[in-house]
C-alpha cells in the first residue's frame, strides 16, 4: 500500500478518529463474542446454547439490513456512531456488574449480544460512510480499504484478547474492558467536527420499496442473482462455523481460554494475509468465478478441518486448515463488494448493498443450525456437515445457472 496516501489519510480531519474508534469497537466486539461463548458453554455445556447467544449478536443484520441506508439519511450519522458506542459501553458495564454480583445467567449475555448486534448493524456501515466522506475523491477507495483491513486485523486480535481477558479476569473483567474501550471510542468520535448537510425523513415504506427495487433488479441480472444465492449459502453453512469454535476448543481439543481465542482468530488471520496480497495484486478473470471459488475454498477447509480434527495431534493442523480457509474467505469478501459496485448502477447501489446485508443476515440461522447439528453429529461432525452442505448448495447453484 502507498505509504504517502496512507499518511495523508491519517492526517485528514476526522479519518484518524473514526478509524481508531472503529478498530477499538470491532476488537471489543470480537472480545465479547469469545468471552460470551466461553461463559455460556461453561455454564450450560451446550453447543446449541452457545450458537443461540452467537446468533443473537448477528440477528439484527437480517432484520435491519434493508433499513440501514434510509436510517442513516434520517438521523445525524455522528449521533448514530457516538450513541451506538455509548449504548454498547453501558450494556457491557451492566453485564460486568451482574457478573460481579454473582447473578449473571446466559440469557443476560444473550440480551446483551442482541443489543450489541443492533448497534453493530447500524454503527458500522454509518461509520464507514463517514470515513468515505472525510476523504477526498482520490483517496476515498484507499480510506475504505484501510478500514476493511483494520476489520480483518481486529477479527484476529479481538478473540485472542477475549481469551486472555476471560482466563485472567473472568467474564466481568472482559466486559468491563470492553465497556471502557467503547466509551473511550465514543469520546474520540464526539470531538470530530462533522456536519451532515442533508437529513431526510425516515419513511418505512420507502425502505421497503427500495428493497423491492433491489430484488427486481437482482432477478433481472444473472450475476447479481448468483451473488445473492452464494451469499446466503456462505453465511448459512460457512461463517456459521464460528458458533462451533468454543465447543471445539473446550470439548474436543481441551485447550485453555487463550487457545480458544487463537482458534477463533485462525481464519481471520488467513483473510488478513490474503487481503494484503490481493491489495498488491488483484486476481485476473471474472469476479463471479473468484467469488464462487472463495466460497468453495471455505467449505473445503471446513470439511478438511473436520477430518483433521480426528487425528492424533489435531490442534496445530486444524489451525493451519482454518488459516488456509481464510485465504478463500478473503477472495469471497473482496469480490462480493466488487461485483455489486460493477454490476449495479450508482442509483441502486445503496439498495443493493442493503439486500446483500439481508442475505448476510442469514448467518444467525446458520449458527443455530450448526449448534443443533452438534448434538446428533458431535462438534466435528457438525463442522463437516456445514462444509458438505455448502459444497452441495454451490453445485446446485452452478447446475441451475447452466440450465438458464
Amino acid at each position: 500500500m502507498d505509504r504517502s496516501v496512507t499518511t495523508t489519510l491519517l492526517a485528514t480531519p476526522g479519518f484518524r478518529e473514526l478509524w481508531i474508534a472503529g478498530g477499538v469497537a470491532n476488537a471489543m466486539l470480537w472480545l465479547e463474542v469469545l468471552a460470551a461463548g466461553l461463559f455460556t458453554f461453561q455454564a450450560t455445556g451446550s453447543g446449541l446454547a452457545v450458537a443461540i447467544v452467537s446468533a443473537a449478536r448477528s440477528l439484527p443484520l437480517l432484520l435491519t439490513g434493508a433499513f440501514i441506508g434510509v436510517f442513516s439519511e434520517a438521523v445525524n450519522r455522528k449521533c448514530i456512531v457516538v450513541g451506538g458506542l455509548i449504548l454498547t459501553g453501558i450494556t457491557s458495564v451492566s453485564v460486568s456488574a451482574l457478573g460481579l454480583c454473582g447473578v449473571l445467567r446466559p440469557w443476560h449475555v444473550g440480551i446483551a449480544a442482541l443489543i450489541s448486534g443492533i448497534v453493530y448493524a447500524t454503527e458500522m456501515p454509518t461509520r464507514r460512510r463517514m470515513i468515505s466522506e472525510c476523504a477526498d475523491v482520490g483517496t476515498r477507495p484507499r480510506a475504505v480499504s484501510v478500514d476493511s483491513m483494520t476489520n480483518y486485523a481486529t477479527r484476529c486480535a479481538g478473540p485472542i484478547l477475549g481469551g486472555v481477558a476471560y482466563q485472567r479476569l473472568g467474564l466481568p473483567g472482559a466486559f468491563l474492558i470492553s465497556a471502557i474501550c467503547c466509551l473511550g471510542a465514543s469520546s474520540v468520535v464526539s470531538r470530530i467536527p462533522y456536519c451532515q448537510t442533508r437529513v431526510r425523513p425516515f419513511p418505512m415504506l420507502r425502505a421497503l420499496a427500495d428493497l423491492r427495487d433491489a430484488v427486481a433488479f437482482a432477478r433481472a441480472s444473472k450475476t447479481l442473482a448468483v451473488l445473492l444465492a452464494i451469499t446466503v449459502v456462505t453465511n448459512l453453512f460457512g461463517y456459521s462455523y464460528s458458533a462451533l469454535v468454543t465447543p471445539l476448543g473446550l470439548q474436543v481439543f481441551k485447550v485453555s481460554s487463550v487457545m480458544v481465542g487463537v482458534l477463533a482468530s485462525a481464519e481471520p488471520a488467513g483473510s488478513l494475509v490474503a487481503g494484503l496480497v490481493i491489495a498488491i495484486r488483484a486476481p485476473l478473470g471474472r469476479p463471479i468465478y473468484w467469488l464462487a471459488a472463495g466460497a468453495a475454498g471455505l467449505f473445503l477447509a471446513l470439511s478438511l478441518a473436520s477430518f483433521v480434527g480426528r487425528s492424533e495431534h489435531p490442534f496445530v493442523p486444524f489451525l493451519s486448515v482454518l488459516f488456509a480457509g481464510g485465504f478463500a474467505s478473503a477472495l469471497y469478501n473482496v469480490f462480493q463488494t466488487t461485483i455489486v459496485i460493477d454490476a449495479t448502477p450508482e442509483l441502486l447501489r445503496s439498495r443493493m448493498m442493503g439486500l446483500v446485508t439481508v442475505c448476510i443476515g442469514t448467518w444467525p440461522l446458520g449458527s443455530v443450525i450448526a449448534g443443533a447439528l452438534s448434538r446428533p453429529l458431535g462438534v466435528l461432525g457438525a463442522l463437516g456437515a456445514l462444509g458438505g452442505c455448502g459444497l452441495v448448495c454451490l453445485g446446485l447453484i452452478a447446475t441451475t445457472v447452466r440450465r438458464y
